[in-house]
């Protein structure tokens, strides 16, 4: 029972560490990665998961259960990547030690019968053998070689081409440690981001997790010891297309880290997309941008509340947005805490930058830029949830409270900048513009170097593998008669060459020998074979 059991244990290990295994896991994991690229992911945008989830109630959940919005944590890729890594290093461990003995072994023997190598040739040379065969070792230079004398004739061995299972290895070891590297910085690893408002205010400090609206956190990393900087944006520029399509995003910010979070020095740099600001070991990336429109609303006794909160784009092209406000009235306006919250004022609508009324009424964007911005809004008038310390979405109102009569609309309007609505009781909701938002990533990625030393170490063995032949070439040394009938005694060289890889080239090059060694050669020389 024991045997039987060791026996498919070593023929489960002996397919799965079969090239054959590799390379199908290898299929298998691109496979893998392909909802990671085509679904939106929890650790990239949230809101879009739910958003994904809430659209299709069907198939969401269950995409959700199977792991398809956090591909690349899953168990399924993370057990596919594991049986690739263990494949790759079962494949190499065995190979390298087979290298490591062909390149210790000496040089094939010359074969007894030259003439049945794909390449052959067999002439005569002008000098003694000894000459000829000093020639044939300098022209064999570069070359694995041995000579061996017998019985007065010599004969010279030559392999070249050990390169190209060098490289072949040198090839997969970086593949595994591609695989291993960014495993490493999986876990040591983390990626926050965070909605700035490109207005030059307070910006954020990376100090906590709790700064950034979503936050991803490798294995070994608990929040206690992010990298310490600060940064603020000033500004964002977007450039279009006339037909609206983004050519480059740019966005001017400070920064401090180090020594100017004590002096309070800030440093200017210029953001753009796929050129991050680089700063204690972390990467800061520009990965998007929108829209945040501020109200201002004016309450019976006249105090003011005045909020600018982003919303959500709703369509790439034209940046029609989305979202949510709430306000809560000044204390002492009313009498208790229950009459406050039933006049809580809560907006939602949507914001187009570039306003357009196709039929009149019903608002659209027909631009991304910010030319001519307008919003549709409901305003309502209730409890908005905000003393319930319930968490709730900022880009969108809780239905259940609207259905409950907890909210009740008081006005739909179109407002553009300036403009203002007026409540039954004198509350004044007024659309005073809007300012521009910026997505920023912050990436953390001790491992990323090695990453690239890994796939440019990868691409140089790959090229090796490829474009290095092995080959082996023989040389026998003698004297005897040129040929049939001839009694005059002459040095004859028999030479043969076979590419135990591939044969392209590989004719030019055994050519080119025979005519260096000064070979005189009796065969057809037409195909590389014996005539």
């Amino acid at each position: 029972m024991l045997r039987k059991a060791l026996a498919t244990l070593r023929n489960l290990w002996r397919s799965l560490t079969s090239m054959s295994t590799a390379l199908v896991l290898l299929f298998l994991l691109a496979l893998a990665a392909v909802p990671g690229a085509l679904l939106p992911q929890r650790s990239l945008n949230s809101q879009k998961v739910a958003q994904y989830i809430a659209d299709r109630p069907t198939i969401g959940p269950v995409l959700d259960t199977l792991g398809f919005f956090d591909v690349f944590s899953s168990f399924w890729f993370t057990a596919i990547y594991a049986l690739l890594f263990i494949s790759l290093v079962g494949c190499i461990l065995p190979r390298a030690a087979d290298h490591w003995r062909a390149m210790r072994q000496p040089v094939v023997r010359v074969p007894r019968n030259l003439a049945r190598l794909p390449r052959h040739a067999v002439g005569t040379a002008g000098a003694p053998a000894e000459e000829v065969a000093g020639r044939a070792e300098h022209l064999f230079r570069r070359w694995r070689t041995s000579i061996r004398r017998e019985g007065g004739v010599i004969e010279i061995s030559a392999e070249r081409g050990h390169s190209r299972e060098l490289g072949n290895l040198v090839f997969h070891v970086a593949l595994v440690c591609v695989l291993a590297t960014v495993a490493i910085g999986r876990v040591l690893g983390y990626e926050g981001s965070v909605i700035v408002i490109a207005d030059d205010g307070p910006g954020f400090c990376s100090a906590s997790p709790a700064v950034y609206d979503s936050f991803r956190a490798g294995l070994d990393v608990d929040g206690t010891d992010l990298a310490q900087f600060c940064v603020r944006v000033k500004d964002f520029q977007a450039d279009y297309l006339p037909t609206g399509q983004a050519e480059m995003f740019t966005s001017n910010i400070e920064y401090q880290a180090g020594e100017d979070l004590v002096t309070g020095t800030w440093r200017p740099y210029r953001l753009r997309v796929n050129e991050p600001l680089r700063i204690e070991g972390d990467r800061v990336y520009l990965i998007g941008h929108g829209f945040a429109p501020t109200f201002t609303v004016t309450f019976p006794n006249g105090e003011e509340r005045t909020e600018t909160l982003q919303f959500a784009p709703e369509e790439a092209t034209t940046f029609l947005s989305s979202g949510a406000m709430r306000f809560d009235p000044p204390g002492g306006l009313y009498e208790d805490n229950a009459e406050r919250r039933k006049n809580q004022i809560a907006i939602e609508g949507l914001f187009a930058p570039t306003a357009a009324f196709p039929d009149g009424t019903l608002l659209t964007s027909s631009f991304p830029a910010m030319l001519d911005p307008a919003v549709a809004i409901d305003i309502y008038r209730g409890d908005t949830g905000l003393d319930t310390g319930k968490p709730q979405s900022i880009f969108a109102l809780d239905q259940s409270m609207i259905e409950q009569d907890r909210l009740v609309r008081e006005a739909r309007v179109n407002l553009y900048p300036g403009e203002s609505e007026i409540l039954d009781d004198g509350t004044e909701v007024r659309f005073d513009g809007a300012e521009e938002w910026v997505s920023l990533q912050v990436s953390h990625d001790p491992a990323q170097k090695w990453v690239l030393v890994s796939a440019v170490t990868m691409t140089l063995g790959l090229l090796m593998s490829l474009t290095i032949t092995r080959r082996r070439v023989w040389v026998r040394i003698g004297e005897g008669p040129a040929g049939p009938g001839d009694d005059e005694r002459r040095t004859v060289v028999e030479m043969g060459g076979l590419a135990r890889t591939d044969q392209a080239g590989w004719g030019n090059e055994f050519d080119e020998l025979v005519e260096e060694l000064g070979l005189r050669r009796s065969d057809s020389g037409d195909d590389g074979r014996n005539a």
